[in-house]
């Protein structure tokens, strides 16, 4: 099944929601052959149009130019409604291609709107679930007092990234090291970082920004040593004022590279937040992905961080995982129910096109029924757990989501305040992204680091340079977004 569009300036939504019906299939820029599976949008002066077919049948409709939406969506739209009448199929969350539901509502009611007018406007539009939607607007009414404290004028968090780990899982597209081939880079790497951090803590300063909360990821920020973890963390402790944060996140994921000294470090620094991801507690699917590690591991990671005073851990799992069932799920969700941590994070496979999955287009992937796997998270609510923040991706299986729940009092402030884009997020390190926000001028600006750590080394004096760009910002001298993404 080939994409084609025509007469738009960006056929971003057409494209994605061709995409919830024949999931991967590629855009072509040049008409299709009349025996060739297809889905086919235009627009031009007479109206819009919308062309599928598939196996030797076709269907068309079509609609005059949109007077009050814009074309683009309501091209979108046309295309939704043929392909879900075409497929028989209702994606979930209907047609909807943007990445954050939960910012429509906040925007919305900041806006003005009574509730029933979201609900019309939401349902309506997107011909989204009443499930879905209802799971959202929760997710919405608990964030509002955290929200609150994030949007204070000045208010940042800072991200600093580890893009390290010991072995590659199949479904990440991140930018990441093997530790094994590239361990000559790492201590360079963090001697850059401690650095970058010391000029952060300037620019913040002349910007007269007041720090919220610290997120330490990666890549897997627990496959530096102990006492390379004890540089980067003392380094932070030494610039940030730690007092009064939100919280202090530290990825510690992979039980293969975190042991009792690490998480005793974690701990000793200030930390007050974790990860342990243990992603499924089935040793065939893990093996599967390449982690090179057991269930059994990732049980005894867990007993060692509470045992080194750790009080608010998250777990991750992914729903869709290659070779995995909804029996194979459940069992993972219900043991880390059973461990009780205070968050459990619940992640839908997206196929991303940098990851091996997709690469290597590997014949013996089998992905289960996701949806029925996410319907087992209403296990979840009985233990305690209450859904706080939300996000969606391109090209996730059966167009789910991803989705955190926690026990009351323990949800993760930074995860909520990336999301929802109300503070500035001051990035270090390879790949990183810094996002300037000014929520009372409503301007926003990004400056980016170089993707690759040998890269992020070898041009560390452009990386401070740039650096200067954040104190610019808030003396309002917007100038334009640096280069260097890729």
């Amino acid at each position: 099944m080939k994409i084609y569009i025509t007469g738009l300036p960006s056929g971003y939504d057409v494209e994605h929601l061709v995409r919830l019906f024949y999931p991967m299939a590629p855009l072509t820029l040049t008409p299709p052959a009349e025996d060739e599976d297809c889905v086919w949008a235009s627009r031009d002066d007479t109206g819009l149009s919308v062309l599928v077919r598939e196996k030797g049948a076709s269907r068309r409709a079509s609609a005059p130019l949109p007077q009050e939406d814009t074309p683009e969506f309501a091209l979108a739209s046309l295309t939704y409604d043929l392909l879900r009448s075409w497929t028989g199929l209702r994606p979930p969350w209907g047609k909807m291609t943007g990445v954050r539901p939960v910012r429509l509502i906040h925007d919305k009611r900041a806006a003005g709107w009574t509730e029933a007018q979201i609900d019309q406007w939401f349902l309506g539009r997107f011909d989204c679930s009443e499930e879905k939607y209802r799971m959202a607007k929760a997710i919405a009414d608990l964030q509002e007092p955290i929200l609150r404290r994030g949007s204070e004028p000045k208010a940042y968090s800072l991200y600093i990234g580890i893009p390290f780990c010991p072995s590659r899982c199949s479904y990440c597209s991140f930018v990441s090291c093997n530790l094994d081939r590239d361990r000559k880079l790492v201590q360079p790497y963090v001697d850059c970082l401690c650095r970058e951090l010391e000029a952060i803590r300037t620019e913040a300063d002349k910007a007269g920004l007041h720090l919220q909360s610290i997120y330490i990821g990666g890549g897997t920020p627990t496959s530096l040593s102990a006492d390379q973890l004890r540089q980067l963390m003392g380094t932070v402790r030494d610039q940030f004022p730690l007092e009064g944060l939100a919280e202090y996140t530290v990825e510690a994921g992979r039980p293969d590279c975190t042991d009792a000294e690490k998480l005793a470090v974690i701990k000793e620094y200030g930390a007050t937040r974790i990860s342990i991801n243990p992603q499924t507690f089935s040793d065939e699917v893990l093996a599967r992905i390449g982690r090179r590690h057991s269930a059994q591991d990732i049980l005894d990671c867990y007993a060692a961080a509470r045992a080194a005073g750790h009080t608010d851990i998250n777990m991750d799992l992914i729903a869709g995982l290659p070779g995995d069932t909804v029996e194979g799920f459940e069992h993972s969700l219900k043991t880390a129910i059973a461990l009780d941590p205070e968050n459990i994070t619940v992640h839908t496979l997206t196929l991303k096109r940098a990851s091996r999955i997709v690469m290597e287009d590997q014949e013996d992937n089998t992905y289960a029924d996701v949806a029925a796997m996410l319907e087992k998270c209403s296990l979840l609510p009985a233990a305690g757990y209450r859904p706080y923040y939300l996000y969606r991706q391109k090209n996730t299986l059966q167009n789910l989501e991803n989705v955190g729940w926690s026990k009351p009092g323990s949800e993760g402030y930074y995860n909520i305040y990336i999301m929802e884009e109300v503070q500035t997020i001051l990035s270090a390190g390879a790949g990183g992204s810094t996002k300037l926000v000014d929520t009372a001028g409503h301007r926003m600006q990004r400056i980016f680091n170089f993707k690759y750590p040998n890269e992020y080394i070898q041009r560390f004096d452009e990386v401070l340079e740039r650096k200067k760009g954040v104190s610019a910002f808030y003396d309002y001298d917007l100038g334009t977004e640096t280069p260097g993404g890729d």
